[in-house]
């Protein structure tokens, strides 16, 4: 603890003793101001520590002692004023002896926390200490002030009490605020700053004190500048009084993203209630796409889709547009956790993973299927919707012969726009894009409603290859002749790519399906002919044997399928009835194609035998020196000359006749000239054989 020192005076006056020598000086500016402090004349003491002050000021160098004596006279003074509660007082005069901010924040334990305790130490005069209250509080300094006086239970004086009980804090805070002050000033003149270590203590009881005094301006302007603030020390008092946008943004700063978002969620909840929170689950989903963990988007995500299924879902799904995706029993994982927290926004995560994710799981492809079902069943189970889906099937049927446009899309486009109109159209296209969902489950499901719902129960029917079933409700039911044929041309699809894509584009709300997997235009299905014709004939005999025969459909038909249609089968399956006007454009087609197909393989056979005559030709003479190929015969037995059983030869010897070569092995004797006008062969061949080879053609 240092002692108070200054320069010795110097004395131009000695007198001169028997036994000693004393010197006459003048009173220095600590005696001065101990003597005027013993006589309670503050006022005076002030005056001359603002006297020195000025001098200092003035002077062009300043001697350290004599600052040191300054800041000891001003601390003097101050906890003399703190001591009679003057406080506006105390707080001026131990601001300019530099008193460190810990030793006036000590008096203050509801403020002080556990930012130091006993066992830490600072710097103080000697003489200070000794003239500083004894009292640990400043609640105690203001009872004791005067005993005489009950400040604990008479009104007019707890009201006193209350009074300087809050002076007392307003002077610290102003104190703590030139603190931060004189911070700025050494951090602009770059010097060293003796009071870093104070830093946290000003920073954290300025925050508790601007939310005691509810200046939440002057709160949110210190934590948006550089601050030191022990997050822990204030967090109870910033709760308390009501700050929670200021513990999140100090939270923010920190970097505490788990407690920051558990106080958005109290927000969104209505536990706390800040007007200055505008948004909380908006900046939920900022922070949380921005930090990109994906443990706490997870977890958060299911929290926000309960409360906001879009948002929740969106930030659910949020989570795979980086380079990492998660694996297929992460997501089935996730969807379970969903139908726990949500069950309304399940649908929505499967259409996710189905449509943007383009999953190719059975399982998710199946939950999805049921979900739309089940869906639709409600819907259908509704007066309202069932009557108005009723009344479009009869409208679209009693315009069937003009109608050149499938039902789908005049119920797509008929249809005012609601929620059951996308749920139905929904299902119909993934029933009829997806090929992953288990129909034989799905059919059972849909025949509930058989007489509302034909429609999809042809295209599951599809799936099953119940194909005359689903042609029969098409035709018989929906009177959907636009739909069946091309059931037909499809191989089994109800609703082509091309209508699909119409129907998604003209569709509120449907635009997450547009450019799927599940409706490729630029890969279009191969059908096989086989299949095709199949189908074909299986219409042919619904527009013949159903309940109302269509004898034009038949008849237009066949005009338009007649490459894909045998004149023998239509013939028999015709009913006798029929006017035989009908077919007859159908079989004249048929007969002229017949003919024709018959004249153009004659032309083609002759043309054939031409060509493979040219190619002989050309070929004969490397036959010529290639010689033949001779095989050894095999003895009965099937041993050979040297007794190995074989098959065949391993070896075959060819052998070019010359008038030197002698061999006793078989031989081919080659012509000296082509045969025959020149052609050539393939084979040792006779005038006779080649005369029957030409037979037939005009070489000319």
């Amino acid at each position: 603890m240092p002692h108070s020192t200054s320069t010795f005076p110097r004395s131009s006056i000695l007198l001169l003793g028997s036994n000693s020598i004393q010197s006459l000086v003048p009173a220095t500016l600590i005696s001065q101001a101990e003597s005027l402090l013993e006589s309670h004349r503050i006022e005076d003491a002030v005056d001359l520590a603002d006297q020195q002050r000025k001098k200092l000021e003035s002077s062009i160098t300043v001697n350290e002692d004599e600052l040191e004596e300054l800041r000891y006279v001003y601390q003097r003074i101050g906890f003399q004023c703190f001591a009679e509660t003057l406080f506006e007082d105390a707080g001026k005069n131990l601001f300019n002896g530099e008193l460190d901010p810990r030793l006036l924040v000590s008096y203050y334990p509801e403020l002080r926390g556990s930012l130091f305790t006993a066992e830490d130490s600072m710097d103080v005069f000697a003489g200070v200490a000794e003239k500083m209250p004894s009292e640990p509080s400043v609640d105690d300094i203001i009872r004791n002030y005067s005993p005489h006086l009950d400040t604990r239970s008479a009104p007019p004086t707890a009201e006193l009490r209350k009074i300087l009980g809050t002076a007392a804090q307003e002077m610290l805070e102003v104190f703590l605020r030139k603190c931060r002050t004189r911070r700025k000033v050494d951090e602009q003149s770059g010097s060293a700053n003796k009071w870093e270590i104070t830093y946290s203590v000003v920073d954290t009881v300025l925050v508790k004190l601007y939310a005691q005094f509810e200046k939440t301006r002057d709160l949110y302007a210190l934590l948006q500048e550089s601050n030191n603030v022990v997050v822990a020390e204030v967090e109870s008092v910033l709760q308390k009084n009501g700050q929670y946008n200021a513990l999140c943004m100090l939270y923010k700063q920190r970097g505490e993203d788990e407690k920051l978002l558990e106080s958005w969620a109290k927000v969104v909840d209505g536990d706390w209630l800040d007007e200055d929170i505008k948004d909380p689950i908006a900046d939920m989903i900022s922070l949380l796409n921005e930090r990109k963990n994906r443990s706490l988007t997870q977890k958060w995500g299911l929290w926000l889709t309960k409360r906001d299924p879009d948002r929740g879902l969106k930030l659910l799904m949020s989570r795979d547009t980086g380079k990492r995706r998660e694996k297929a029993e992460d997501d089935f994982a996730l969807l379970e956790q969903i139908k726990q927290t949500s069950p309304a926004a399940v649908i929505q995560f499967l259409e996710y993973l189905v449509l943007q994710k383009r999953s190719t799981s059975k399982d998710v492809h199946m939950q999805y299927a049921a979900t739309c079902v089940d869906q639709l069943l409600t819907f259908a189970a509704q007066d309202a919707v069932s009557k108005l889906w009723r009344a479009k099937a009869s409208s679209y049927s009693s315009t069937r012969s003009e109608s050149t446009i499938p039902f789908i899309q005049y119920f797509a486009s008929t249809t005012p726009d609601s929620e059951h109109k996308r749920v139905r159209l929904k299902t119909v296209l993934f029933l009829q894009g997806s090929s992953l969902y288990d129909a034989s489950t799905i059919l059972p499901q849909l025949q509930q409603h058989e007489k509302l719902l034909k429609l999809e129960i042809a295209i599951v029917q599809g799936k099953l290859k119940q194909h005359r079933l689903a042609l029969s409700h098409l035709v018989n039911d929906l009177h959907d002749t636009v739909s069946a044929e091309a059931y037909c041309t499809l191989g089994g699809e109800v609703v082509p790519n091309r209508i699909a894509s119409s129907i998604i584009d003209n569709t509120e709300g449907m635009q997450t399906w547009k450019g799927t997997s599940l409706f490729p235009l630029s890969t279009p299905k191969k059908v096989d002919d086989a299949l095709r014709k199949e189908l074909l004939n299986i219409l042919l005999e619904v527009y013949m044997d159903g309940s109302e025969p269509q004898p034009e459909r038949a008849a237009q038909l066949l005009n338009a399928q007649a490459v894909n249609l045998d004149a023998v089968d239509v013939i028999s399956m015709i009913p006798p009835t029929w006017s035989l006007k009908l077919m007859s454009s159908f079989l004249t087609r048929s007969f002229r194609r017949t003919l024709h197909q018959r004249h153009e393989a004659q032309i083609v056979k002759p043309l054939v035998a031409g060509q493979n005559l040219e190619v002989k030709d050309r070929t004969w003479l490397i036959l010529r020196d290639e010689g033949m190929v001779v095989e050894e015969a095999l003895d009965e037995d099937g041993d050979d000359q040297d007794g190995t059983e074989k098959g065949v030869l391993d070896e075959k010897t060819v052998l070019q006749m010359d008038s030197d070569s002698q061999s006793t092995a078989a031989v081919e004797i080659l012509p000296s000239e082509p045969p025959g006008n020149g052609l050539p062969s393939g084979k040792l061949s006779t005038a006779a054989e080649y005369e029957a080879d030409l037979e037939g053609f005009d070489l000319r």
